[in-house]
């Protein structure tokens, strides 16, 4: 069996599910399908996801989400008549769903129903069975998948019949059953969860470019495709920026040895990136930087003597909502680089003042506009190219804040500042691309 999610753009209207319909009766192993919620059509189009936190974020102020959500419905039933499906049953769904965004269902719950309809229409147009994840996915507290998962979807799916079956991605439920979503991009994450659960033959992530690409094409043009990738790789990549593949799709599938395809939809013949455990070619992969990034740096005297001083100071900045995605350690120092978009400056000030105090601290500041620039691949440690890449940012009189060289075996970084990302990536590409 193979398992295939498409993502927002595959699905973005009646033409790209036509698509959709034509890859999977292509090939009838294509029997489990998880689908996103509908994506941007063209660049002043919105997302359907982007639409239903909207109408809810109105709700939780009090005021009315009628002309948001009907734009939602006006899209679901214009994808319903191309398609000649039921729009009275359509209808019936969005009115539950509407009601129950009015009656303060919550984020979770609103932002999932873009994905719940998409895979309800789907699954009528490909005459396949509907499987709401909801009853079938249990998402820890800490984001995880809960093992029960892949049981439970092995006991729904017949893995020995020519049934099809079609998944709506990116939630489950907490453990009391509530509907509960996964970071954005997370439908990567459910098709992950499918294709393990079935063991399935091959797990193809149908998107709108053909694979990864060694850099961003809007920043490099010319980029070329990578042939394949490791798991570890991957998550590399991801972590750094490239946003083809969710970083924490790899986990559901990192002690198997389930092959995934980043695929074309619009390009369906095009080979794409083939994801394995292990990669046997040591090379250089690619280039990504991610910005958007603000810093934290604090200094103490013996910051470190103090047993679990470091858990301590995370939990204090997780109570302001900041949760660094990078790290770097000295002997009396941290500092932490988080999305800017975790936090005003008033509230990062109020932390600032509060750690200071509590923690007795010598200096801590903040500032913003910082990016990161990774440089992955299995023979980054074996080679030369960090001297090239650092000597090709020097002559292009690039600032670099920080090098994080030897914490993994696959990848260094270079901090840099905001301003110089798309610069930076495109020095380092042509010095070593």
């Amino acid at each position: 069996m193979i398992v295939c999610k498409f993502g927002g753009s595959s699905v973005a209207d009646s033409a790209q599910i036509e698509k959709v319909k034509n890859i999977i009766k292509s090939d009838e192993r294509r029997r489990a399908i998880v689908v996103s919620a509908p994506g941007k059509r063209n660049k002043e189009d919105e997302k359907i996801t982007d639409l239903l936190y909207k109408a809810n974020s109105e709700v939780q102020k009090g005021l009315s989400c009628k002309e948001t959500f009907s734009i939602i419905e006006k899209r679901y039933l214009e994808i319903a008549a191309s398609l000649k499906l039921d729009k009275k049953a359509l209808s019936l769904e969005l009115d539950i769903i509407r009601r129950n965004i009015d009656s303060g269902y919550g984020a979770d719950y609103a932002a999932s129903r873009g994905e719940y309809l998409s895979a309800f229409l789907i699954s009528q147009y490909l005459n396949f069975e509907f499987v709401d994840t909801q009853s079938c996915i249990v998402i820890n507290q800490d984001g995880t998948v809960n093992p029960y998962s892949y049981e439970q979807i092995g006991r729904i799916v017949d893995s020995n019949s020519d049934k099809g079956y079609v998944f709506p991605g990116f939630y489950g439920s907490t453990e009391d059953g509530s509907i509960k979503t996964f970071t954005r991009g997370g439908s990567d994450i459910t098709g992950s969860v499918v294709a393990r659960s079935v063991n399935a033959e091959l797990y193809e992530n149908w998107t709108d470019v053909s694979g990864f690409l060694s850099a961003d094409p809007r920043i490099v043009e010319g980029a070329k495709t990578i042939d394949s990738l490791s798991y570890n790789e991957v998550r590399e990549l991801s972590d750094y920026g490239a946003s083809v593949f969710h970083e924490e799709a790899i986990a559901p599938l990192m002690d198997t040895s389930i092959p995934i395809n980043i695929k074309n939809t619009n390009r369906p013949e095009d080979k794409g990136t083939l994801i394995t455990r292990e990669v046997k070619d040591a090379s250089l992969a690619g280039v990504s930087a991610k910005g958007g990034l603000s810093r934290i740096r604090l200094r103490k005297l013996m910051l470190f003597k103090k047993h679990g001083m470091r858990h301590a100071l995370l939990t204090m900045l997780h109570i302001f909502g900041v949760r660094p995605s990078f790290s770097l350690y000295g002997i009396d120092s941290i500092v932490w680089f988080f999305d800017s978009k975790m936090a005003t400056d008033s509230v990062l000030s109020a932390m600032c003042e509060r750690l200071k105090n509590e923690f007795s601290l010598d200096e801590i500041t903040v500032d913003r506009g910082h990016a990161i620039l990774g440089v992955v691949g299995s023979s980054v440690m074996s080679d030369d190219s960090f001297i090239k890449a650092s000597e090709a940012l020097k002559k292009e009189s690039i600032d670099v804040t920080f090098l994080n060289y030897g914490a993994s075996d696959l990848s260094y970084a270079f901090g840099i500042k905001e301003e110089d990302k798309e610069r930076a990536v495109k020095t380092i590409y042509e010095a070593l691309f």
